[in-house]
């Protein structure tokens, strides 16, 4: 366990040296008393303690510094607390909450299933053979939605590729290559557009797309799905589809027409 959490004392000494480092180095006792939720006197304890085993030293009169020593103290307290929050989050609660997924077959509530990723929509088979598994919560016949729960293992997913296609403004007056777009967007199982000029030039070579809006977004999404995504945007709209790609940790090309 987490030394923070295993007792009050070290998660109060953990509360009152944070308190210190953002408020410091001027130290107003009481102020420390009522955020952390202890007396006066016992935050004059616990900084004589920190004083002590260095993790703070005194400057002047009500002034302290935290030292390297304190600093890394947090850091350390401050990372294990954030590995056993991901640990309840990702590994308890997130074996507990329910989820929808697409039966592949007949399946019965509390059944084990396997799972999967198909078209960017979760699937459950009856089973216990993929490298992901969960619990059936319903009921559900082949092609019907099925409630999942009591998560295990990964799902084994390639992430989709993403190709991004710009088309000029309609300001700069240039064209573009019809027939390219249209070989570029044959086979991909999704087309996002951003700006009319891309709607636009998408129809003109006999391309209805998907997404009109949000098009980074949505292609990170489907990307990270294992989904493969055709984006054409407007240049001057290009950076806000790159940057939302990037956020969410995508590889992406750039193409020309």
């Amino acid at each position: 366990m987490v030394d923070v959490l295993e007792n009050k004392r070290a998660a109060t000494t953990f509360r009152v040296l944070a308190e210190i480092a953002e408020r410091g180095p001027a130290v107003n006792q009481g102020e420390i008393a009522e955020a952390v939720g202890v007396t006066s006197q016992a935050v004059s304890e616990y900084i004589r303690e920190l004083d002590e085993r260095g993790f703070v030293e005194k400057e002047a009169r009500s002034r302290y510094q935290v030292t390297k020593e304190g600093v890394d103290w947090l850091f350390q307290q401050a990372a294990d607390v954030r590995r056993f929050a991901d640990h309840v989050t990702e590994d308890v609660l997130g074996s507990m909450q329910e989820d929808a997924a697409v039966a592949t077959a007949t399946v019965a509530e509390g059944e084990t299933v396997s799972l999967s990723i198909e078209e960017g929509l979760l699937h459950a088979t009856p089973g216990d053979e993929g490298p992901a598994t969960g619990v059936a919560t319903t009921d559900a016949d082949a092609g019907d939605v099925v409630g999942v729960t009591g998560f295990a293992g990964v799902i084994d997913l390639d992430p989709g590729s993403v190709t991004v296609y710009q088309v000029p403004p309609v300001r700069s007056g240039g064209r573009v290559d019809e027939a390219a777009l249209l070989t570029a967007a044959d086979g991909t199982d999704l087309v996002a557009a951003d700006g009319v000029e891309a709607v636009v030039a998408l129809r003109d070579a006999g391309v209805e797309p998907d997404v009109t809006f949000a098009a980074g977004e949505v292609a990170a999404d489907a990307a990270s799905r294992g989904l493969d995504v055709v984006v054409v945007v407007t240049s001057d709209l290009a950076g806000r589809v790159t940057d939302a790609l990037r956020d969410a940790g995508l590889a992406y090309e750039v193409a020309d027409l």
